[in-house]
């Protein structure tokens, strides 16, 4: 019996963004995935190559553009190296607490996505993207910009942090345990959002280091893989926080791994906080950069919220000579055909919402 070919995307509300994917079934069983790619392509890195050094935050952040700060500080804790620069010590702690609430506004879009990829629990999605919000005005007050920052600075930050700065973290750290606390009776205690998501999209740990994925895609397999722990990064070494693992590698272990790293980062910033000396954070100004002893090449790493961002930098005068932005997003979609052969046809959006794929963070 001959297969039937579907077309899914470029433009459809499931393939967060504009991802297209050929499937060929057998009835409503998925024999062949082909995933294609490039319909956001934007040339960022050549950009970036006829760019001044501290033009560039503007166009890393529209990689992943559900948590621009953390590619913007990656990408300029990547300069810093090459420049032999070191962080501020309050600005350090100040960019991980700004970090981690990135991350929790990033998982949040994550699970309320989730939800609606599969068609149910509306109101999750909701609930979801109110707390998100409450995570974006902190950010806005703190940077001045509500969904692109270009906050981070050599050395420090764009702006000194507010007066009430801890104060307000501490409160919001508070909602948003208690908000997102009430999530587990909509997720786990709903027997159709287990009955869709565990056992779906099984990826092993054998397939996971073959593939090269990472994030919560790898933890989600059993693998306790993070950044934060493997190479701490500003002042991560002495924050008290587990790598929360799963064993089963399918939906819901992608669910729960990213469910529970919301709480840690929860941690992570209260001790960021208490642990925050005082004084300022404002960094350099935006001036032509000229590294004096140029190391042939740079490479920088850090646990993105999707995944581990890498930088490959190769400095020359006032620009970076060649660049290349390696993605989390990116590699974890190399898996998708591997997992989704034999799947119902149903059940491949549960698994791209579970990847949590961000097109602007694949086409670069």
């Amino acid at each position: 019996m001959p297969l039937t070919r579907i077309n899914v995307g470029p433009i459809h509300p499931s393939t967060h963004g504009v991802l297209r994917f050929i499937v060929d079934l057998d009835g409503d069983t998925i024999e062949h995935i082909e995933t294609h790619v490039g319909f956001l392509h934007r040339g960022v890195e050549k950009l970036c190559e006829s760019r001044m050094y501290m033009q560039i935050p503007s166009y890393t952040e529209k990689l992943d553009y559900l948590a621009p700060l953390s590619w913007d500080d990656l990408y300029v804790n990547t300069v810093e190296k090459v420049l032999g620069l070191e962080v501020k010590e309050t600005a350090k702690y100040a960019r991980m607490v700004l970090l981690e609430f990135q991350r929790i506004a990033s998982h949040l879009v994550f699970i309320g996505t989730l939800c609606n990829d599969m068609g149910q629990m509306f109101t999750l999605f909701m609930w979801t993207f109110r707390e998100r919000d409450m995570v974006l005005k902190f950010l806005e007050d703190v940077s001045g910009g509500r969904m692109f920052y270009v906050n981070i600075r050599l050395t420090g930050l764009n702006r000194n942090l507010p007066a009430d700065f801890k104060e307000r973290a501490h409160a919001l750290a508070d909602i948003l345990e208690t908000k997102i606390q009430s999530y587990r009776d909509m997720t786990e205690g709903n027997p159709i959002f287990m009955e869709r998501t565990k056992g779906v999209g099984r990826i092993s740990q054998k397939d996971a280091i073959a593939h090269g994925i990472s994030g919560h895609a790898l933890r989600a397999t059993g693998i306790a893989y993070d950044i934060r722990k493997a190479n701490p990064y500003y002042e991560y070494s002495k924050m008290k926080f587990r790598v929360c693992t799963e064993t089963g590698g399918d939906a819901y272990s992608r669910y729960k791994v990213r469910y529970n790293e919301i709480f840690e980062s929860i941690k992570i910033i209260r001790q960021a906080l208490d642990a925050m000396p005082d004084g300022d954070v404002l960094g350099m100004p935006i001036k032509l950069i000229s590294p004096q002893a140029k190391p042939d090449i740079i490479v920088n790493n850090a646990e993105l919220p999707k995944g581990e961002g890498i930088i490959y930098l190769v400095p020359d005068k006032q620009r970076p000579y060649r660049i290349y932005l390696r993605s989390g997003t990116y590699t974890n979609t190399a898996i998708l055909e591997h997992m989704c052969k034999g799947i119902k046809y149903a059940d491949l959006f549960t698994i791209l919402g579970s990847m949590d794929l961000v097109a602007g963070d694949i086409d670069k």
